[in-house]
């Protein structure tokens, strides 16, 4: 990672630098409920138990949120500020809304959001226009054979994808936005979910390609077997380590993640927290 371009923002990330990843905190604000595509191993659901992506306890509406990131900021220390579902970001209005409304309230906040890249090249510049600092990129293959068994479907520009045609689809915008976003100076990461038995090997080639298009960190994530692929294994640490230490001769690897909710708020593995189910209406 270019650390004299981007030190002033990662050195206080916790989804981005290791060491900050127990001291500082973040708050995820849901309020992007749709989503654009269907991965296989994706289950969105509003609860209050499970621990992963894809999961919140309600949505909030923008103006909801902003008051929520004044209460969580009056409570502990806050840097980061990001929206990551439950559906992509992208594909939600409230987003951009949010993230106007938040940067006019609170300018010194780092804004970070995550998606699948679908709609990131045709987003990337209303992005840098509202000082979005980081994206998180999440890019599962870039081999059509083992894209297409990852992806049942992509909805784009009001056209419905399915199969082979909708991985072309979604890996031609990861890739193209990626590269488009980082050349405009936002700090990019990729997340790929390690499926083992489809792309562990594959994986190797996702961090050629991303570096190639301007991406300055990686984050393997394991599979957590839902819908589709629920029959599928959990990845084991053996397995894990092994494809981030091949990964990590590519691009440096971020190793600290713990598949936040997209509610969640706090200090990552720390003092971690995510929204109660009630109403937002005591804000």
């Amino acid at each position: 990672m270019n650390e004299s371009k981007f030190a002033h923002i990662t050195k206080v990330h916790p989804c981005f630098n290791e060491k900050m990843h127990d001291k500082v905190g973040r708050v995820h604000v849901p309020i992007a409920p749709r989503c654009n595509i269907q991965c296989n191993f994706c289950t969105r659901e509003l609860n209050k138990c499970e621990v992963r992506p894809g999961v919140a306890s309600r949505v909030m509406s923008a103006d909801d949120a902003v008051k929520h990131v004044e209460k969580v900021i009056n409570e502990m220390p806050i840097a980061v500020v990001g929206v990551a579902g439950p559906g992509d970001a992208l594909a939600n209005e409230e987003t951009f809304e949010f993230f106007k409304k938040v940067g006019e309230k609170f300018p010194d906040l780092i804004k970070c959001m995550s998606t699948n890249g679908l709609l990131l090249p045709d987003k990337a510049d209303e992005l840098v226009e509202l000082g979005v600092n980081t994206i998180t990129v999440t890019v599962n293959a870039i081999d059509p054979e083992i894209g297409k068994k990852i992806y049942s479907r992509v909805v784009y520009k009001g056209k419905v994808y399915e199969g082979e045609e909708a991985f072309n689809v979604l890996s031609k915008n990861q890739l193209g936005g990626i590269e488009k976003i980082a050349k405009k100076g936002v700090i990019v990461k990729v997340n790929s979910v390690l499926i083992p038995g489809l792309n562990e090997k594959h994986i190797i080639d996702i961090a050629k390609e991303v570096r190639k298009r301007g991406a300055s960190l990686m984050n393997v994530i394991p599979l957590i077997p839902l819908y589709k692929m629920k029959d599928y294994p959990r990845p084991t640490c053996a397995q894990l380590s092994e494809v981030r230490d091949v990964v990590e001769e590519i691009l440096p690897v971020f190793r600290a993640c713990t598949q936040c909710r997209a509610d969640a708020y706090g200090v990552p593995g720390k003092e971690d927290k995510h929204l109660d189910m009630t109403p937002a209406s005591h804000y």
